[in-house]
């Protein structure tokens, strides 16, 4: 069984970043955007380690950490752009087992997770499961009533271009789509600008929905032909 990490991080690129990353190294995340729902989904997740940001809106959530301590003594990590050392003291004192200031690396952030793990007892997970979870397809939905993107569940920011694109292929899996059919049905845009980027679109989307962009399951690359896209 692989370890659970419960994200708890309302800045949605970052929180997606992290989450994709661990995903990778073997662990299944579960991401909430909103400290409010942090209980619920504790008693109902019932994570390993919970990874929290202490800033919420712009202001410190103390009372989240002794919330969390009444229920739990899941290790808990604390990321924050908060370098203050009465903050990072007092969140150590409120029951935090480790604190990590932003901006940092995902290599730390790994490291300290795992270091977490050593300490309550917890397995990391090996170098097999790291790579089954790599092979693991995620599931992608696209929502055209609300022009969101879907990514196990958790909502992926695109852009209009990205939109369109995943849109139209994902609408005809298994079909080749060379560039400039791309290009052709993205409406509203200027071609010759989309002719030199299109391939940048991709690998950002790959980014966003991919468990290993350098080895894409569902957007693949048909050499000499184009793009297509596999449920």
């Amino acid at each position: 069984m692989s370890i659970k990490i419960l994200i708890i991080e309302d800045q949605k690129s970052l929180a997606d970043m992290i989450a994709l990353h661990l995903k990778e190294e073997g662990y299944h995340t579960e991401l909430i955007h909103d400290s409010k729902l942090a209980i619920s989904t504790l008693m109902r997740f019932k994570p390993d380690i919970i990874v929290t940001d202490l800033m919420f809106s712009g202001r410190a959530e103390f009372a989240l950490i002794s919330q969390i301590r009444q229920f739990s003594m899941v290790p808990m990590l604390i990321i924050s752009n908060n370098n203050v050392l009465n903050i990072r003291i007092r969140a150590l004192d409120d029951g935090a087992d480790d604190f990590l200031c932003k901006p940092f690396s995902l290599r730390e952030l790994n490291a300290r997770i795992k270091a977490l793990l050593r300490r309550s007892g917890r397995s990391i997970p090996t170098e097999s499961q790291i790579i089954t979870q790599k092979r693991k397809k995620v599931r992608v939905w696209v929502n055209d009533y609300r022009h969101s993107l879907l990514v196990d569940d958790r909502e992926i920011e695109v852009t209009q271009i990205e939109f369109s694109i995943i849109k139209e292929m994902s609408c005809n899996p298994g079909k080749v789509f060379t560039r400039s059919e791309l290009m052709d049905r993205i409406k509203g845009r200027d071609g010759a600008y989309l002719d030199r980027t299109i391939d940048v679109h991709i690998s950002s989307l790959r980014k966003k929905i991919e468990r290993d962009p350098k080895n894409p399951q569902h957007i693949r690359t048909v050499w000499g032909r184009g793009y297509k896209y596999e449920i």
